[in-house]
């Protein structure tokens, strides 16, 4: 049976899976960006519970990380901004994940260019994604 932890994330990687991007969870920068964009799901840390008694529940607000990147050699921007754009919307349409979180809460990106040799720039953001939800216990 698995953690509310990983039933909460795969339910957050199967609502990126939904966009055009390819979406990895946990795994290295790929050598090549697919030209819809790369986000990789990073599982984050949970943080220290708020806890209540009388029935003991632990509450975390659980920062998972998405790293965004597109390398388009025309319009890199644009797609960057569409990608994210995209990101949003597939929070918005559901802010409890089917109704496994409290709350999903993406932060705002801080966006980077990246050179790469010989080939076009790379941008990238890392997205702090805060879920909030409630749990029996640490390992549950």
């Amino acid at each position: 049976m698995p953690t509310t932890f990983e039933t909460i994330l795969a339910a957050f990687l199967a609502r990126l899976q939904t966009l055009s991007a390819t979406v990895l969870r946990d795994e290295v920068l790929p050598e090549r960006i697919p030209a819809a964009g790369l986000i990789i799901l990073r599982d984050g840390q949970p943080g220290e519970p708020e806890v209540t008694l009388s029935p003991l529940r632990y509450h975390y607000q659980h920062r998972a990380e998405l790293e965004v990147v597109v390398q388009a050699a025309n319009n890199r921007a644009s797609a960057f901004d569409t990608l994210i754009a995209s990101i949003g919307s597939a929070l918005e349409d559901d802010r409890t994940l089917g109704g496994l979180c409290d709350w999903v809460e993406p932060e705002a990106p801080a966006s980077v260019d990246l050179p790469v040799e010989g080939a076009a720039a790379l941008k990238a953001a890392v997205i702090t994604v805060v879920l909030h939800y409630t749990t029996t216990g640490p390992l549950a």
